[in-house]
């Protein structure tokens, strides 16, 4: 009952969330599978290969995110993933379990980690990057609404029912908008039907850089623009 009233909460002032035109157009990741075949994506070999930790966006998992895992090998990076299986947000626990995931990596390799967070996975990566920058050499971000309202978005009454708390109530400590002390680049698409855009693209101080990439939100894991300035990103760190 709890999660359903989380789910069908008032709120007294609502948030801009993506119009609902462009939350249909997500709906086109359905024949992603398919098209794939028939996809040309540029993988230049890497100048400066990475040891990548891939964080999923929400309900989603490693198997979700092993096209883009593949094609960074493919250049010549290291990819790893998070530990934790299906993200259906943040416990205490499960953050824990991070913590030492990052840090048996990081060990592992001797180097430091990229994180690439794709969405819920990102705000994941920015306060994972907080606890241990001694681990992390840069935090990119795809589509993470770190910034402005935790409601400005298509997702947070789901969130709310998946993750048993209000979506500005973590279990865990942190401020999302606070910058890791690491480079921190946010990629974002003004063509994003979950997540508002200025959500994704924050502020000057709340990350480094931000890069606007034209792909839906659920093609920040596939899209051949989105993995090519991945890639790009990867080489500057």
């Amino acid at each position: 009952m709890r999660r359903i009233a989380l789910a069908s909460e008032k709120v007294e002032e609502a948030a801009p969330a993506p119009r609902l035109n462009r939350l249909l157009g997500e709906l086109v990741y359905l024949a992603e599978p398919f098209a794939r075949p028939f996809r040309q994506v540029d993988v230049p070999l890497a100048q400066n290969p990475q040891i990548v930790m891939i964080l999923p966006g929400f309900f989603t998992g490693p198997t979700r995110m092993r096209y883009l895992a593949r094609l960074l090998e493919q250049a010549g990076h290291k990819t790893k993933h998070w530990g934790l299986g299906l993200n259906l947000g943040p416990t205490r626990e499960n953050f824990a379990d991070l913590e030492r995931r990052l840090a048996e990596v990081h060990d592992r390799y001797g180097q430091q980690v990229v994180l690439l967070g794709w969405s819920l996975g990102g705000l994941f990566a920015r306060e994972l990057a907080k606890l241990q920058p001694h681990a992390v050499s840069k935090v990119i971000t795809m589509g993470t609404p770190f910034s402005g309202s935790p409601r400005a978005n298509n997702a947070w009454r789901l969130y709310q029912l998946v993750a048993g708390h209000r979506v500005d109530e973590p279990p865990i400590d942190g401020d999302r908008t606070e910058k890791p002390p690491v480079e921190t680049v946010a990629l974002w698409s003004p063509r994003d039907g979950v997540i508002a855009p200025r959500s994704a693209c924050g502020v000057p101080g709340e990350r480094d850089r931000a890069i606007a990439i034209r792909c839906t939100h659920m093609g920040f894991s596939y899209a051949p623009e989105a993995v090519q300035e991945v890639l790009r990103e990867l080489d500057r760190a």
